[in-house]
């Protein structure tokens, strides 16, 4: 059911160490797909990536991205909009989260930026019965 479906995607999304595959697309309509360290702090998502990366610039523009958490058989989907990008030099209860999480702390990388987005639609589901009823969140707000 639904109940569950969120918890375990909120279990997942709180999983040490997950990669989330990221989808921006520039301006001119190029398509981008990366995968990144994915840390999930205070129902936010939150990546670092380089700071001239296509995806840090993509995402600056649009003001928005696409992402996919978990096998094929167990996915979760997310569009989710920019709330804020800061500079990982910063120090602080975020930058504590993502390296914790994430098993990786870009604070000694230059050129590097924390990039927290906002989810809007989260989608679950595991096989094509559940296809019907995998939205989960739809604009910002948890349907259960």
């Amino acid at each position: 059911d639904a109940a569950r479906r969120k918890a375990e995607t909120l279990a997942m999304l709180a999983t040490p160490e997950i990669d989330v595959w990221v989808a921006t697309a520039s301006a001119d309509g190029r398509e981008h797909l990366v995968p990144l360290s994915l840390a999930w702090v205070d129902e936010r998502l939150v990546i670092a990536v380089a700071t001239t990366s296509r995806t840090a610039r993509d995402i600056a523009a649009s003001g928005r991205a696409r992402m996919a958490v978990g096998p094929t058989r167990d996915v979760t989907m997310i569009d989710a909009r920019l709330e804020r990008a800061g500079d990982v030099t910063e120090a602080g209860p975020l930058a504590d989260a993502y390296a914790s999480q994430a098993d990786w702390d870009p604070r000694g990388s230059e050129g590097y930026q924390y990039v927290v987005l906002r989810p809007e639609r989260i989608q679950a589901w595991r096989e094509s019965d559940e296809i019907p009823d995998r939205t989960i969140m739809r604009d910002g707000a948890w349907l259960v």
